[in-house]
């Protein structure tokens, strides 16, 4: 089933995202090998492309996961948790309708 994972940055979380950063994304690349990611990216602050020193207000994804536990627990063992990014983390079932 898949499930959407939306994280909430602390504020000014820009020094803590970019040493964390590597690793985070080393995770959603493990997922998109495995055919599990459907997408995934950052909430800017700006509305820009490339927010610059306004950084990012969060994340989301939406993967694919056996079950809600395992999103669960794939999104607490995240890079960015570690490094105090993350306000808050939701994870919920999702359905794709569309495209």
């Amino acid at each position: 089933m898949l499930y959407v994972i939306i994280s909430e940055d602390v504020p000014d979380s820009l020094p803590l995202r970019t040493p964390a950063r590597p690793a985070h994304l080393a995770r959603l690349e493990t997922l998109r090998d495995q055919g599990r990611l459907v997408l995934a990216g950052p909430l800017p602050a700006v509305d820009s492309d490339n927010p610059g020193e306004a950084g990012f207000t969060g994340s989301l994804v939406v993967a694919e996961f056996p079950s809600l536990a395992e999103a669960q627990a794939w999104a607490d063992a995240d890079p960015y948790v570690d490094a105090g990014v993350y306000r808050q983390v939701q994870v919920k079932p999702f359905k794709k309708v569309l495209p």
